[in-house]
């Protein structure tokens, strides 16, 4: 589903004309990322938590020439999903939504149930 989905399912549930539920969406999406860059972390009640997290500087390999290399430190966003969230996600039908399998059950060319 992309943000287009979003503003669409908004405009024919809410009967909004479409500009609105455009700006709308995108005003959400923007508080979103000016409350992480200025406070760290937004929690949506029954959705899930945005947090900021520091990653440590490392140090890696190229692995094409092997050479070792500096990998600064760098700040990502964390998401922890809510307690409703996480239950409707264990009920999702894999034959009608598009999952990403981990590479391991692929290559073992399971279903992704743990079944075969």
């Amino acid at each position: 589903m992309t943000k287009k989905d979003i503003v669409q399912k908004i405009v024919e549930e809410l009967n909004l004309q479409p500009s609105v539920a455009r700006k709308a969406v995108q005003r959400t999406l923007d508080l979103i990322i000016e409350t992480l860059a200025t406070e760290g972390r937004i929690e949506l009640r029954n959705f899930g938590i945005f947090q900021v997290a520091r990653r440590a500087p490392r140090i890696a390999r190229n692995p094409r020439t092997r050479e070792r290399v500096i990998v600064p430190e760098r700040y990502v966003v964390t998401f922890k999903p809510g307690k409703i969230m996480e239950e409707r996600i264990q009920h999702v039908d894999p034959t009608k939504a598009r999952i990403k399998l981990s590479r391991q059950l692929q290559a073992e060319g399971t279903s992704g149930s743990g079944l075969q």
